[in-house]
């Protein structure tokens, strides 16, 4: 089953429902949000106790997110973005020093109604250089810490910005057009090991493929647990959180985004989650 958030073809406002795997849609919620409010167990419930007569009229799937729902993001979490950083950067020790110290980077990535969604356009800067597109698994987080399901990032990226200084790592990761996620939220329960899942990114340039790579959860350096205690060790969300775990996949830095770029990224388990560059 999948969670997802849309919007039918009569112009009805947003709401949160259940794709089975029948691909019929069941109405949940009027928001997400609604539903990162309940504990774990009763949203389980609600899920697999869901009924009555399934969406008929075609839908739209929106951002997975909504009302006020925030978006974070772990940096240097594994050994090839470790390497990635320090490559790009003029501070290059940093990076070492983050990958193994105690606490994990974490930074703001988003609110909700910055997000794009599946089929949307995310963006790259004008006064950037090198722009890169970051594959990564999201943890859907409720209001209570718990782990209820997980979905797809892109972490979009200024390479050369955040090179150029550490301190300009919110300018480098927060801009229009930054943050996609979905296509939808797989329940955390119906997924067997998050922690060895395969995520894989083909970026399209006109009729040849750009970029590519592959890597597995099971490199991440840091534990999904860990990820998510030190986010709400110092922060409370009513809305919940997402929380992106950071990407194994950096290209080489001779690459960059361009406008009219497709980027697909998928992870196993979960979904595939396309976006075109603008």
């Amino acid at each position: 089953m999948e969670l997802v958030r849309y919007t039918t073809g009569r112009g009805d406002e947003a709401s949160a429902g259940l794709r089975g795997p029948d691909g019929s849609l069941r109405r949940l919620a009027g928001s997400m949000c609604e539903l990162l409010r309940l504990p774990r167990n009763d949203l389980r419930q609600l899920l697999e106790s869901a009924d009555g007569d399934a969406e008929q009229a075609s839908v739209r799937l929106l951002p997975p997110v909504d009302g006020l729902t925030e978006i974070w993001a772990a940096g240097v979490t594994y050994q090839r973005s470790r390497e990635g950083r320090t490559a790009e950067s003029a501070v290059r020790d940093v990076y070492d020093r983050v990958y193994d110290a105690q606490r994990p980077e974490l930074f703001f990535k988003s609110p909700a109604w910055r997000v794009r969604g599946p089929g949307e356009s995310i963006g790259i800067r004008a006064d950037s250089a090198i722009d890169v597109p970051e594959p990564e698994l999201a943890l859907i987080l409720n209001s209570a810490a718990e782990l209820v399901g997980l979905t797809i990032c892109n972490d979009v990226s200024s390479r050369s910005i955040e090179g150029e200084n550490p301190l300009y790592l919110p300018q480098a990761k927060f801009y229009s057009g930054s943050c996609s996620l979905g296509p939808v939220i797989r329940p955390a329960w119906e997924v067997a090991d998050p922690n060895n899942l395969r995520i894989s990114v083909a970026v399209s340039r006109g009729n040849a493929v750009a970029w590519a790579a592959e890597t597995s959860t099971v490199s991440l350096h840091r534990s999904l647990s860990e990820l998510a205690d030190f986010l709400f060790s110092g922060l409370d969300f009513p809305d919940g959180a997402v929380l992106s775990t950071g990407t194994g996949l950096v290209p080489d830095l001779d690459f960059t985004l361009q406008p009219g770029d497709i980027v697909e990224i998928e992870v196993e388990d979960v979904g595939v989650l396309r976006n075109t560059v603008r």
